[in-house]
């Protein structure tokens, strides 16, 4: 069992990590129940193994649980899935200081997290992260958003949730695809700044995807740590320290976005891919050595991961995938930066990438796969 704090001054709050949590809410989750009752919102590939067991446990503490089921996948952050929250939360009376629990991976934590932020302008919510991206990433910094045409996460708000609790054991029956593409986002800690790190997980990965307990504990306390002192030292994104965590999301959501932002693709294995991207693009710079470049993707490949686009599935041109990350959150006057790399956990912003080169980059046939 871990406990760590995210260090936000008086929006601070705990991350606990504890094998079989999630049969033991009366200790974590019902504490936020007021008036006899509990939201919680969650996705229909959820509610058979879990709703049972939780509504159980909230009516054993004279606790009324609510549910609302969102269909899986991403194509549910979207406007009119938002408003379905909405308006079933409002429906159901929720008041400025209840709490919603968000029971779920990504999608769920996003969608759930921004309709806290919105409704009556800001309520509590609790974090339940189920699959591995979620529990070491998108459950911890407070980032919120829904997506729409243009792009992935654009429309969105900080709103840090009151409590986090991760239940390792939750990933037993999470597909072996939707763990490599979690892990994508434990290794990017070690490509950031924690060349140690990279080390463990080059030796330790496959212990982690085969959800052996020490190790799959071990790299998620240190992928939560690594995130904690990160946003506790640039929230909202306003300097260059936070950007780190967003190694290998530019070329990433291209890929994304030019697979249609669905199960072609996911998230994690689109970073996956863009870090191996990056490192490339880097070594091509003259920033960082081939030998290291090769490295950080032999790595992600002998994982499984896609590092080409072709194992992206993606025959577009350089051209077009750079037309999709002119709608990227970064862009600043015109100029997107480009989080590169001088070396395995020398991970810096870039701001001085001609666009027409990374173009001219993504049509080499080495990155292309062919």
């Amino acid at each position: 069992m871990a406990r760590i704090n995210v260090p936000l001054g008086n929006r601070a709050y705990d991350v606990e990590i504890s094998a079989g949590a999630i049969d033991a809410l009366d200790r974590h989750i019902l504490p936020f129940a007021r008036g006899g009752r509990l939201l919680w919102i969650t996705d229909s590939n959820l509610v058979a193994p879990y709703r049972q067991r939780i509504e159980a446990q909230c009516r054993a503490a004279n606790i009324e649980p609510h549910f609302h089921v969102i269909p899986a996948g991403e194509g549910s952050k979207s406007w009119q899935e938002l408003e379905r929250l909405t308006d079933w939360l409002l429906d159901k009376g929720v008041e400025r200081k209840d709490h919603i629990v968000a029971l779920g991976g990504g999608v769920i934590g996003d969608i759930t997290g921004f309709a806290a932020a919105i409704v009556k302008r800001g309520c509590g919510f609790v974090q339940i992260p189920t699959s591995l991206l979620a529990q070491v990433d998108s459950s911890v910094g407070g980032k919120t958003a829904i997506n729409n045409r243009a792009g992935k996460n654009l429309v969105g708000a900080f709103h840090q949730p009151s409590f986090v609790l991760i239940d390792p054991l939750m990933l037993s029956t999470l597909p072996d695809r939707e763990m490599r593409a979690g892990y994508a986002e434990v290794v990017k800690y070690g490509l950031i700044d924690d060349p140690e790190f990279f080390r463990w997980c080059a030796e330790n990965g496959p212990q982690v995807l085969d959800r052996e307990p020490a190790a799959l504990e071990h790299a998620i306390a240190h992928s939560i740590r690594s995130k904690a002192r990160i946003v506790g030292a640039d929230e909202r994104e306003t300097q260059d320290v936070r950007a780190l965590l967003n190694l290998g999301h530019t070329f990433g959501h291209a890929l994304e976005a030019e697979t249609g932002f669905g199960d072609a693709l996911l998230h994690g294995e689109a970073v996956g891919a863009g870090m191996a991207m990056a490192f490339r693009y880097s070594a091509r710079l003259g920033l960082c050595s081939d030998a290291e470049a090769r490295r950080v993707t032999g790595h992600l490949a002998a994982i499984g991961l896609p590092t080409t686009l072709a194992d992206c599935g993606i025959t577009a041109s350089g051209q077009r995938l750079v037309a999709h990350m002119l709608h990227d959150k970064k862009m600043d006057g015109g100029t997107l930066p480009f989080l590169l790399a001088r070396g395995i956990g020398q991970t810096f912003m870039a701001r001085d990438v001609q666009l027409e080169d990374v173009a001219q980059f993504l049509d080499l046939s080495e990155i292309r796969g062919e």
